[in-house]
């Protein structure tokens, strides 16, 4: 299957509807988006993209919790 940008970005913005509902809260919507934007730019000269919504999640909630993801 052909890498699909849109479909990425739909994904990333389901990573950030979700962790806004986790850290309800705890943390502002503001702050999640700023953590996944972080965790997303990680990623973006990554040739392989089918896991960087999954990665982008994973490290977002590390570094929503406080941690060094």
């Amino acid at each position: 299957m052909a890498y699909d940008e849109r479909l990425e970005r739909e994904a990333i913005q389901d990573v950030v509807t979700r962790l806004v509902a986790r850290f309800t809260g705890t943390r502002s919507a503001e702050q999640v988006e700023a953590a996944v934007r972080t965790a997303y730019g990680r990623f973006t000269d990554s040739p392989v993209r089918d896991f960087i919504p999954v990665l982008v999640e994973h490290d977002s909630k590390e570094l929503l919790r406080g941690g060094t993801a």
